[in-house]
């Protein structure tokens, strides 16, 4: 048997408009899903997954892969065990980054993480229609992401942090706030593509101003300048309000975040429902986590800049 794990991951900055190209900023959290394997001799393939409704991923990510390696097996057994819940944390990405790897390892065939990425963004795109390859290449490459052109621009940040008052450093001053409701992200996708195709020049220059957004971000993360890339989020939530994929909930507790003194905050992902992220300094973080609850969310406790894939056994 092999086992593996994967991280799933938070997008900070560009959401939706990565679909169309565009760059974005994701980070790998400390919440994994992990993938048991070991071969058989009866020809099946047996998956167990109590953790999720849908095996498809695993599925497509079992045939793409002996496509893509010439892999021949005589059955498998696979078991995956998830700590990343129902937050939108990334769990399909993270199930067929780790099945793929599983595989990869099973077969002792060595395949970079480039080509683990193609494939895993293959069997995304099949399951699901279509879909960017960002949470893919958080869940490979781990850490914090700048990620643009489908891929095609993949580059790590070192993003650090440095409280006012002493000389600890940490990665990012980072506050999760979960809805309470699931976001259907295929049919949030749906209806932004179906606004780009009535409203092509106006969702195009809300996608071209994220953009812009997300490379100053970028840039005043690896200043450490975090009170401005709050203030970044906040234009950026103002664009996906625009966009229409924001709700009365998500809503709620980012407003809630920000009055209790986050820099910035905005929604994480499709939008719909899901988690809010806040930029928050030490001495507002308890406040910003008491406000949230209180406004109805559930604080969710992660770390970010987290291991990308891995072999565990």
């Amino acid at each position: 048997m092999v086992t593996v794990s994967a991280p799933g991951k938070l997008i900070f900055m560009g959401e939706h408009a990565v679909v169309y190209g565009q760059p974005c900023l994701v980070t790998a959290i400390n919440r994994r899903l992990t993938a048991f394997m070991e071969q058989r001799d009866d020809g099946k393939v047996d998956i167990e997954a109590p953790d999720a409704s849908d095996t498809r991923f695993v599925e497509k990510a079992i045939t793409a892969g002996c496509a893509a390696w010439g892999i021949v097996h005589n059955g498998l057994s696979i078991r995956t065990k998830s700590e990343l819940g129902m937050y939108g944390f990334g769990s399909s990405a993270a199930v067929t980054v780790a099945t793929l790897q599983a595989l990869a390892l099973l077969f002792q065939k060595s395949v970079q993480k480039k080509e683990l990425f193609r494939v895993a963004k293959q069997v995304v795109i099949e399951v699901q229609g279509m879909g960017s390859g960002f949470d893919v290449a958080a869940s490979i490459w781990g850490g914090t992401l700048y990620f643009a052109d489908l891929g095609k621009t993949i580059g790590e940040i070192h993003a650090r942090y440095r409280e006012s008052n002493d000389q600890t450093i940490s990665t990012m001053p980072l506050v999760v706030g979960y809805t309470g409701t699931k976001a259907d992200t295929m049919s949030l996708v749906a209806d932004v593509a179906k606004k780009k195709a009535q409203y092509p020049e106006k969702v195009d220059r809300i996608f071209q101003a994220i953009a812009k957004l997300v490379k100053e971000a970028k840039a005043r993360i690896l200043e450490a300048d975090w009170e401005r890339v709050g203030k970044l989020m906040d234009f950026n939530q103002e664009y996906l309000r625009d966009l229409g994929v924001s709700s009365e909930k998500l809503e709620v507790l980012i407003s809630a975040a920000k009055k209790a003194g986050a820099w910035g905050a905005k929604l994480s992902g499709a939008g719909g429902g899901d988690c809010m992220i806040g930029i928050v300094t030490r001495d507002k973080r308890d406040a910003t986590r008491k406000a949230i609850e209180q406004a109805g969310g559930h604080v969710v406790d992660v770390l970010p800049n987290a291991e990308g894939v891995r072999v565990e056994i």
